[in-house]
């Protein structure tokens, strides 16, 4: 029916009128919930870990999960509970710095790219294609062992800097489209910079369309911390992550200590988990947006 309206003798019953989606629906709210109570509970652990993270405690170690030690004890001694927020805060900075730095260098490499004559776009295409062709990890493993000991910030550093390819490319296709629009010109002819034009007219127009994989760059840079740790070249057992605690697997498995492997497998499992989730949204929510310009 076409009519708004339907009569029944003198009064008029609007029809039902279908129901407004809800903010939250559609939303991963469980990923983002979890990842936000993992967040916050590594940033103010301080408040309510029972014991010091770092305290090498030799008479109770491979202790099993007890009253005392919630999640039980690690070849050394130390209190797997207090370790697993600690360490998460050092997995979750590696995570954000080293995508925070292959942002940053993806943007710089895809908009010069785009905005450069075919030839020398051409030329910078062909060498981030090099750098997608060599598996990403064997990379930071080249780069790492150069580097000597790793430490937090060579470790963020060297996953940085092996992580920007995809992002450039999909930066310099948005710029490309955009670098001929009346606003973009406009701002050159009135003498504005590389990185004025950058920052105010290129970067808010393709944003929204490299915003999940960054959010996957986040999962990947923790995965790759993670997996450097547990094969013995990532960070030094001192310093406290999930990767690091997993990197005692082998004495673990060899004692029979199954929950110096589960908890932080089980924390790291579920952050990259949430975080893959929330990437998927906004990827789903970017094309949707796009297809209906």
């Amino acid at each position: 029916m076409d009519n708004l309206f339907v009569q029944v003798g003198i009064r008029e019953i609007p029809e039902p009128q279908m129901k407004q989606k809800k903010w939250y629906q559609g939303k991963p709210m469980v990923s983002i919930f979890l990842l936000c109570l993992i967040i916050l509970g590594c940033l103010f652990c301080e408040l309510f870990i029972p014991k010091d993270p770092t305290y090498m405690d030799l008479y109770h170690a491979n202790v099993a999960p007890n009253s005392e030690f919630w999640f039980g004890t690690d070849t050394m001694g130390r209190d797997i509970f207090s370790m697993i927020w600690y360490g998460g805060r050092i997995s979750l900075y590696i995570g954000f710095f080293a995508t925070l730095i292959s942002t940053a260098i993806a943007i710089l490499f895809g908009a010069i790219s785009g905005l450069s004559p075919k030839w020398l776009d051409d030329a910078l295409m062909r060498l981030t294609e090099i750098f997608l062709s060599i598996p990403n990890l064997l990379l930071i493993i080249l780069i790492q062992a150069i580097l000597g000991k790793a430490n937090i910030q060579t470790i963020s550093l060297v996953i940085g800097i092996t992580s920007w390819t995809s992002i450039a490319k999909v930066v310099r296709t948005e710029v490309r489209q955009i670098r001929n629009s009346e606003y973009v010109v406009a701002a050159r002819c009135m003498g504005a910079g590389f990185f004025r034009i950058l920052w105010k007219h290129l970067t808010p127009n393709f944003i929204s369309s490299i915003m999940f994989m960054v959010v996957m760059n986040i999962r990947g840079a923790i995965g790759a911390e993670s997996t450097l740790s547990f094969m013995g070249i990532g960070l030094p057992l001192e310093i406290i992550s999930w990767g690091s605690m997993l990197s005692l697997s082998e004495k673990a498995l060899s004692s029979g200590s199954w929950w110096i492997i589960l908890t932080p497998g089980i924390f790291l499992v579920v952050t990259l988990l949430c975080v893959t989730n929330i990437g998927n949204y906004l990827r789903k929510n970017a094309n949707q947006k796009e297809s209906n310009l």
